[in-house]
């Protein structure tokens, strides 16, 4: 969106060309700036990378911004034009060829609206304001003709009161003309209800319609302020209205009394067929056709257009009575002129699709009244149907909050190991998220935040770092799936990658949101001073403090100890850490509908066999597998070695690997199976169930096998934490193999994902609170108490969270011989509890390992 008087980047550029040849110049230029700064920085590529990214978006969005608007413009603008509707405009500011190109067809539009507007004033006004006046004049002259009436004084004053009608009716089409300049003045003065009604009603009789008229104001010497001659058009009009519709013999009746302290209202009702549902605001517009009750369709219009003139409303009331009630709601002191926005809507001209706008070149004065309606970006027409944009406009608080979270990364967590500070930065953007999350009540998003805070808190519980990212990594699946709300794997893979594609989804709202602020009275005046004041200091600071030995001592004392390279990583970090957070954010104010996104609709095969052969010789390869475990069980490490000519520890490790694969392809053929698989009767069903029930328990069995040999392979060779983990994944796999078994039952999965995903979850949540480094160094010296195997150089390698099991279970001569820092945290932002509990249960060794006669393996490379 362009504010008024504002200029874009390139808009005084006069080619085209050019502009894109600068685009391309100025975003590649700066990308290697930043990332020739990140470099000789030694910023990780991790951040530098992103940061590179986002900053040549950054300046491509900024000086690309209304490029090609006026294109995309133009088209939505034709498209209107066919359908009658001339009132779109181009927002065109630039001097090239596009808005030039702009400009040009914003005249075109004003002289064809134009047009369009004086034809259907004179087709309104003439074919209806003048239909009236002469109707009533001919039902009088047929009467006298026909000798009903006599040609008496008060058949003449009546013939007399309808020409001077005509007279009135021949100005108001030169005040309708005027309408259009904003000069269609009320001539106020005070009008007595029921004497205006009972005259309307009069007039209302001389056409011969057989439909009796009651009148009733309350109070009866109800009396309001306003224009007599257009208040008697709108009480003519909807008179004409009801009479044309009321069956004959029926009765019209005529209602008006005070709402209020300051308005009073006027009620028409008939006995009619009504108004067809749909089409209550349709009847006022001009141009509506008449459903054969021989009007023009246009006295509503008209009607509606002189309530407007005085301040007040129609509309069709729905009272639960048969036929149509139509009610106008008026001021009793109105305005002597209506407004000039309100003016400059001529009646004939039927309302506009999308607020007009008309857009002057740059530099030119804007005239009063304009609007300039909010530019559809590129992104917003690219993104249209796969992720629209539903009614955000500014998102300031999802802005600050990211770079107050940045901010805070870019201080704690640069010099410091994994603790408190990185919690809090967790924390922070977690809260922020779930804050500006439309789905932030819903039981599963308050259950996933719950876990995800859950498997954060492992950055100050745990010291094992492959714990932290593990555990974060599962945070942003769930964290995706509960913002997008997806249920199916599909969608939940959609809702993950909506992560990423949301900082180029998102650029149109940043945009938006950045310009907003920068209408802000007080906020960038602040912000101008504070960058102009930094710079004065940091200039004359640094002169004079290179200058004085004792001034440059005190700034030493009162400037934090960063240097150039430590203050870009915190720079970078403050890119990254706020882009994170504002991507999150912005996926949760606008999440993407991933639910629609699904594989092909599945085509079963037309005969059973074609997917119980391929599934029937799976299992049957399975049951193989079981009966050669069966045997090697049975047989002993005397018939494994016979066979095989491997030891049984040797075998076992030989295909753990395989049989996890096993698992995982397994659960995709069950997949596949289900897709496939007709179940269009009960025997098709029972077929599915029976053929895929013994496939999940004899993949049951190869899990059960998979456990087993990795436990002897580990009585034999020891444990480490990948093994563990390892075992923990495949019990994991067990687990939802049983999930799809139960889903089985009644053949419908839809909550499957979402289970297995939470069971994942509670999976590495109970493994990180049973501290898996600890468990695992237990083990091994529970093992090296029964065989005398240990290996040391393993043991020393794990995290501090193995200190305290390590101290407390081998000997002290062992202990000694690792050489552990017992410094501790240095400060309250790096605090962990695993490496807190360790150097409160370690002593330091008090010579190097090599001298105190240690392992081999833990004297190697020490000094």
């Amino acid at each position: 969106m362009t504010p008024r008087g504002t200029e874009r980047p390139l808009d005084r550029v006069g080619s085209i060309k050019l502009k894109i040849g600068l685009l391309v110049g100025v975003s590649i230029v700066v990308a290697a700036l930043v990332a020739e700064i990140g470099n000789r920085a030694g910023v990780s590529g991790l951040l530098t990378v992103p940061v590179t990214v986002a900053a040549a978006l950054g300046v491509t969005q900024w000086l690309a911004r209304g490029m090609t608007a006026p294109l995309r413009e133009m088209t939505d603008a034709a498209g209107a034009m066919a359908t009658g509707d001339y009132s779109r405009r181009v927002a065109a500011t630039s001097a090239d060829e596009v808005g030039r190109l702009g400009r040009a067809f914003n005249t075109m539009a004003v002289d064809l609206e134009a047009a369009d507007q004086q034809r259907r004033r004179l087709l309104a006004t003439v074919s209806h304001e003048l239909r009236t006046p002469l109707a009533a004049q001919r039902a009088l002259l047929e009467n006298l003709v026909d000798g009903v009436v006599r040609p008496d004084d008060e058949a003449l004053q009546s013939a007399l009161a309808q020409s001077e009608r005509l007279g009135t009716l021949v100005a108001d089409l030169l005040d309708l003309a005027r309408v259009d300049t904003g000069a269609a003045p009320l001539d106020v003065a005070a009008v007595d209800v029921i004497d205006l009604l009972v005259a309307a009603v009069g007039e209302a009789r001389v056409d011969g319609r057989l439909v009796e008229y009651t009148v009733s104001v309350e109070p009866a010497d109800l009396t309001v302020a306003a224009d007599a001659d257009r208040l008697a058009q709108v009480v003519a009009n909807l008179l004409d209205n009801a009479a044309r519709h009321a069956p004959t013999g029926s009765t019209v009746a005529v209602r008006a009394g005070a709402q209020g302290a300051d308005r009073w209202f006027l009620e028409v009702a008939d006995a009619g067929p009504g108004i067809p549902p749909g089409q209550e605001e349709e009847i006022f517009r001009f141009g509506t056709a008449d459903d054969g009750g021989g009007g023009t369709g246009l006295g509503l219009a008209i009607a509606a257009w002189v309530c407007e003139l005085h301040g007040g409303s129609i509309a069709v009331v729905d009272d639960g009575a048969p036929g149509a009630t139509i009610r106008a709601v008026l001021p009793r002191a109105p305005r002597s002129a209506p407004p000039a926005d309100r003016a400059r809507t001529p009646a004939p001209v039927p309302p506009a699709k999308e607020t007009p706008v008309i857009t002057m070149p740059a530099g030119a004065a804007q005239p009063s009244g304009v609007v300039i309606p909010e530019e559809r970006s590129f992104l917003d027409t690219l993104f249209a149907d796969l992720w629209p944009e539903r009614g955000l406009v500014t998102a300031p608080v999802a802005l600050l909050g990211s770079l107050l979270v940045g901010a805070l990364a870019a201080l704690v967590i640069p010099d410091h190991d994994l603790g408190l500070g990185a919690l809090l930065v967790l924390l922070g953007g977690g809260a922020l998220v779930l804050s500006r999350s439309v789905r932030r009540t819903s039981p599963w998003t308050l259950l996933s935040a719950a876990l995800s805070a859950g498997l954060g808190s492992f950055v100050v519980l745990r010291d094992a770092e492959w714990l932290a990212v593990l555990s974060l990594l599962v945070v942003a699946v769930l964290v995706t799936t509960a913002l997008t709300d997806a249920r199916r794997l599909v969608p939940m893979a959609a809702g993950a990658a909506s992560w990423v594609l949301a900082a180029v989804r998102g650029l149109p709202l940043l945009g938006r949101t950045v310009t907003s602020t920068s209408r802000h009275r007080l906020l960038w005046p602040v912000l101008r001073t504070a960058a102009v004041s930094l710079v004065a200091l940091v200039v004359f600071g640094g002169l004079f403090a290179s200058g004085d030995a004792i001034f440059g001592t005190w700034v030493a004392d009162l400037v934090p100890d960063w240097d150039w390279e430590d203050l870009t990583l915190r720079t970078f970090l403050l890119v990254v850490v706020a882009g994170l957070v504002l991507t999150c954010c912005y996926v949760a104010l606008n999440p993407p509908p991933v639910e629609r996104l699904a594989l092909p609709e599945a085509q079963p095969v037309a005969r059973a066999w074609e997917w119980l052969v391929p599934i029937g010789l799976v299992v049957a390869t399975f049951a193989g597998f079981t009966v050669a475990q069966a045997s090697a069980m049975w047989g002993g490490h005397a018939y494994v070695r016979t066979v095989t000519g491997l030891s049984y520890a040797e075998y076992v490790h030989q295909g753990f690997g395989q049989l996890t694969v096993a698992t995982a392809l397994t659960l995709a053929s069950v997949a596949l199976a289900v897709r496939k698989a007709p179940r269009a009767t009960v025997r098709d069903r029972v077929v599915l169930r029976v053929a895929l029930g013994v496939l999940c328990v004899l993949t049951l069995v190869v899990v059960a096998s998979a456990l087993y040999r990795m436990a002897v392979y580990q009585e034999a060779y020891g444990y480490t934490v990948l093994r563990v983990l390892v075992d923990a994944f495949e019990v994991w796999l067990g687990l939802v193999v049983v999930l799809v078994m139960v889903a089985g039952i009644r053949l419908r999965g839809r909550w499957l994902p979402r289970a297995a995903l939470l069971s994942g979850a509670g999976f590495l949540l109970v493994i990180g609170l049973a501290n898996p480094d600890a468990w695992v160094a237990q083990r091994n010296i529970d093992r090296y108490e029964e065989t005398g195997n240990l290996d040391l150089a393993y043991l020393a390698g794990l995290s501090d969270d193995a200190r305290p099991t390590i101290a407390a279970g081998l000997p002290e001569e062992l202990t000694r011989c690792f050489g552990w820092d017992t410094s501790g945290p240095t400060d309250l932002l790096e605090w962990n509890y695993g490496r807190a509990r360790a150097a409160a249960h370690t002593a330091p060794a008090d010579a190097p390992p090599h001298e105190l006669g240690c392992p081999a393996e833990l004297t190697a490379g020490a000094s």
